[in-house]
């Protein structure tokens, strides 16, 4: 799959690029590289030269300095550092972060190529739109004013909410909170990002089982284990730089890595236990490993007592998941799985890591649910080397989650209550009946205001918005069937590839109904080709994030600060520079940025995070001022590679990045805190209980800690979250300043609680006592408000095991954010007949997300230039396929797409794997002339996600990509 091809790989641009001159003979990889210069040093010398190696004269090398400048990979989460070399405004060379405690002096193949991102020759150059079937060069004036006016004529036709503002995980912190505050300002909830569509159920599960939704641990604490359970992850080729971390405690600390995929990866190369299980089976997997656990006494009794509510009801479950019946079900033996959980429960503390494959699911948030019980169950919570580490994606795809580039949230996860909106609008200096008044309220069929069960009117400010999973049913669904005024009618891709999301034929369809279609991005993405639009097209050039500062948050919760590289190159500007010019052309701009400097028609970027500092006291992104996070970055070589705690010098004492919480104000000097729920250190060094966030008693049952605390607490047992009044009743409510004292009354006197608080009195009065402000109670292993309260397994509406449908029936039919969701309608249905085999999807190292950047990059377009599907094969032969050989892949829905066959035994038998980086092909059209001139990716192919089909989580509308049918065929 990674030999060269030599025909048909792109159209020619400006200049004519290094990859189209050698392409003109056929030359093998280290041939292609000693041809250009660059045999030596490989990717890395690649990054450093941009493409040709010289030798330098005296002259050159003593006339001026070259700038050193440190920012932060644009790939995945793990937070690799990229020191940038500048030459007078040229980037012209980079090296590995050698100092960063992350990356170690380390990079991948796409983290060696970034400033390729950066000059890149296939970038977006200036704002275009299509015309009459032709793409026109236009101004930013005239684009901001075109769009503004049809948005703005919807808008008045339609309501707020039939402009729909997706946002990115591509985004900076800064960036991802101003998004979110514009769309507010606009009066919408149809507001969201990638996270819907990769994490979404984590944060959910997790979230509802111990209080916060992340990473428990960090890629340095994996150093710790004893043991490493990974599921539905390949790290290997998603998150390569993190396989340092796991192979460093394999070889140190002898700890057995067991792996758990439908596929054998990369990773699971590296394992000590591969267990290979039928696709969407993880809740029985589980439970089966936990079967052998309960029964025979290996689990942690004390710590489940003292610290977990429900694990009885757990019990009860897991009593009918016997070796024979998880076989059953997942396909593996009870023997092995007896085997993981001896594995386990004799080497603790350890870790369970999981991505992707176990969130996106129809029952992701069951299968999330379910990881979090087997380390409750073995007590690996709230400890070094254990945990729950979860590999995130897209670089700030934890921020920009955290931020709340959500349709159900407001910055910090404060929902979209009432009481969220005054908060927010206190932090914003805003008046909330004018806030109020940008909203619309919901009609009934008739155009009469809808009432809610107490016959009150129905404010959209309050209702969750269209998830990005749902966008084209928010276009395409009949208008009576919704909980909003009207369709979806203009469709703002602001950062997204939308060859990441499923149903790629409806999304066609979708994308030719809109009034209008709006692309922010440095390249023109899938959305610029995939329709037949002739009009209402734009593309808005926005700049890397190289080409501009702020902060982003890693997987691990800690932040780091990116410093400009160099000037926004072509026509392109930042996206908080491209935000403002929206709210000046809306007449909000004012209010929008009354406490944001904006110089020289670009919003001040420290501004931005000051103003969220004042305002995210729920998850403690207050403590994480500019100055703090830029000290931590100019000393990165203080920071302990495997504690991430400074030893001395400027920053000593605090964790790298101040991973959140990060509590009180940057005054206050928290240093963050390191691992998530870990009672061995005293709150106010990084400590922490479980959150006391679903009250302290159900069914009469204490929902608090018992007997438990972090280490030096007044507070020697479980207890509620603080707020004023039990400042008051503490007796502790003298240790508020005057000030910190007149800004609580002026909130809701002794109602404020440690959420409200903008002071951050609260806070810092109840660590002063060594309390955590959340509260200390036990983690949930029962969610009594999800769908199934106890994880429960349930087939996938496009199963082959229709013997099973019966007995793990999905949900009924029901609405969730705000459109009609089908669950049992499909499922009923048997399609197994014409799509006998299991279509599953995943990563490659090579690329990233939708692709759109890396198969625009001749570094990396050099390593993969096919789309394929794996086959297994038995499966191969038995369908006349020979390896490499085109294929039709077509799914249940009738969709389908021409692939180049890989036979291997990567998979099993009845299960296909394609990777979903790829696009600009399209059920076999070839849609490179659809391009801007010169801005088609080097490499094109299908995208997988056209063949995938119809399915969604049934808590927070997770696209279902993980198991669905298909049929192949020779093409």
């Amino acid at each position: 799959m990674l030999k060269r091809k030599t025909s048909g790989v792109q159209r020619t641009g400006q200049r004519r690029s290094m990859i189209a001159a050698v392409g003109e003979a056929t030359v093998d990889r280290r041939s292609f590289l000693r041809g250009s210069g660059l045999a030596i040093g490989g990717l890395a010398a690649i990054g450093a030269t941009g493409g040709t190696v010289r030798q330098a004269t005296a002259q050159e090398a003593t006339s001026g300095a070259i700038q050193t400048i440190k920012s932060v990979c644009t790939h995945c989460s793990v937070g690799c550092t990229v020191v940038a070399e500048v030459d007078n405004g040229v980037w012209v060379g980079q090296e590995p972060g050698w100092d960063s405690p992350f990356n170690l002096g380390a990079h991948c193949a796409k983290g060696a190529s970034v400033r390729e991102h950066a000059h890149g020759e296939r970038r977006l150059k200036y704002p275009m739109k299509k015309e009459g079937g032709e793409w026109k060069r236009i101004s930013w004036e005239e684009a901001i004013n075109e769009i503004g006016d049809g948005m703005m004529k919807i808008r008045e036709e339609s309501g707020p909410d039939s402009v729909y503002w997706l946002g990115s995980a591509k985004h900076s912190n800064e960036q991802a909170y101003l998004f979110r505050k514009f769309a507010a300002y606009w009066g919408t909830n149809n507001v969201d990002h990638q996270a819907r569509i990769c994490h979404s159920t984590t944060v959910a599960g997790v979230a509802n089982t111990w209080g916060y939704g992340a990473m428990t641990n960090s890629y340095n604490d994996i150093h710790n284990s004893k043991a490493i359970f990974l599921i539905g992850g390949n790290p290997a080729e998603a998150h390569p730089v993190s396989l340092m971390h796991i192979l460093k405690a394999k070889e140190e600390n002898n700890a057995p890595l067991i792996v758990c995929d439908p596929r054998f990866t990369r990773t699971a190369a590296h394992s000590d236990e591969y267990v290979r299980f039928r696709p969407g089976t993880d809740v029985g997997l589980i439970w089966g490993i936990l079967w052998h656990i309960f029964e025979n006494g290996w689990e942690d009794k004390e710590f489940i007592r003292t610290r977990v509510w429900g694990m009885d009801q757990i019990r009860d479950e897991v009593k009918k998941w016997t070796p024979e019946e998880t076989e059953r079900v997942t396909g593996v033996p009870g023997s092995q799985l007896r085997r993981v959980a001896f594995t386990l429960a004799n080497n603790r503390p350890g870790t369970v890591i999981w991505c992707m494959g176990g969130t996106q699911h129809t029952n992701g948030n069951n299968n999330t649910r379910a990881y979090c019980v087997l380390q409750l169950a073995l007590g690996n919570m709230g400890v070094s080397g254990g945990g729950t580490n979860i590999f995130r994606g897209h670089d700030n795809v934890q921020g920009a989650t955290d931020l709340g580039v959500l349709s159900h949230d407001l910055p910090g996860y404060y929902g979209l209550a009432p009481g969220s909106w005054a908060h927010w609008s206190r932090v914003w200096g805003e008046d909330l009946d004018w806030l109020k008044g940008r909203f619309v309220n919901l009609l009934d069929a008739d155009g009469n205001p809808a009432k809610d069960a107490d016959g009150n009117d129905i404010s959209l400010m309050n209702q969750n918005g269209i998830p990005v999973s749902r966008w084209i049913d928010g276009v395409l669904e009949d208008k009576a069937n919704m909980d909003q005024n009207d369709n979806v009618r203009a469709m703002v891709l602001w950062g997204h590839a939308p060859n990441s999301q499923t149903r790629g034929s409806e999304m066609k369809t979708a994308m030719e109904k809109l009034d209008m279609l709006v692309v922010v991005d440095p390249y023109p993405t899938v959305s610029a080709v995939l329709h037949d639009r002739t009009d209402g097209v734009y593309l808005l050039p926005a700049s890397t994030q190289f080409e501009t500062s702020g902060s982003v948050t890693a997987s691990n919760r800690s932040f780091q600060w990116r410093e400009r590289v160099v000037a926004p190159v072509f026509e392109s500007l930042p996206d908080h520079t491209i935000i403002r010019m929206f709210a000046d052309k809306f007449g909000f701009s004012d209010r929008l940025f009354r406490n944001i400097e904006v110089k020289d028609g670009e919003p001040v970027v420290e501004d931005i995070t000051r103003e969220f500092n004042r305002g995210m006291w729920t998850i403690g992104y207050t403590g994480q001022s500019p100055e703090r996070l830029k000290l931590h970055m100019a000393n990165q070589h203080t920071f302990d590679k495997t504690t991430l705690q400074a030893i001395g010098g400027p920053a000593d004492g605090d964790y790298y990045g101040l991973p959140w919480p990060c509590w009180g104000t940057p005054e206050m000097g928290h240093p963050g805190t390191p691992n998530l729920y870990d009672m061995s250190k005293p709150v106010s060094q990084g400590g922490l209980t479980f959150r006391a966030r679903f009250g302290v008693e159900r069914d009469g049952q204490n929902l608090l800690a018992e007997g438990v605390y972090s280490a030096g607490s007044e507070i020697q047992d479980g207890y509620p979250e603080f707020t004023m009044q039990m400042l008051m009743d503490l007796g502790w409510d003298g240790d508020l300043t005057a000030e910190e004292r007149a800004v609580i009354d002026g909130i809701a006197a002794e109602k404020t609680n440690w959420k409200t608080d903008l002071s951050g009195g609260i806070q810092r009065v109840a660590i002063k006592h060594e309390c955590a402000p959340f509260g200390n109670a036990k983690a949930r292993a029962v969610v009594w408000t999800f769908p199934d309260p106890v994880p429960l397994h349930r087939e996938p509406l496009y199963t082959n095991r229709r013997d099973l449908v019966a007995d793990y029936p999905t949900y009924s039919d029901r609405k969730l954010y705000r459109l009609p969701t089908m669950y049992a309608s499909i499922q009923e249905k048997d399609f197994s007949g014409d799509y006998p085999m299991i279509l599953t999807s995943g990563r490659l190292v090579e690329y990233e997300g939708g692709g759109d950047e890396s198969r625009s990059n001749p570094w990396l377009a050099e390593l993969q230039q096919d789309m394929f599907v794996e086959i297994n094969p038995r499966d191969a032969n038995n369908l006349g396929i020979r390896d490499r050989a085109q294929v039709w892949v077509e799914g249940a829905e009738g969709a389908k797409v021409k692939v180049m066959a890989m036979v291997t035994e990567r998979v099993g038998e009845g299960v296909a794997f394609m990777p979903f980086h790829f696009g600009g092909h399209y059920q076999g059209q070839d849609l490179r002339d659809k391009y801007p001139e010169g801005a088609d990716p080097y490499v094109l192919g299908e995208s997988s996600n056209t063949a995938q089909t119809y399915g969604y989580d049934s808590v927070t509308l997770m696209q279902e990509t993980k198991c669905t049918l298909c049929k192949i065929s020779a093409a």
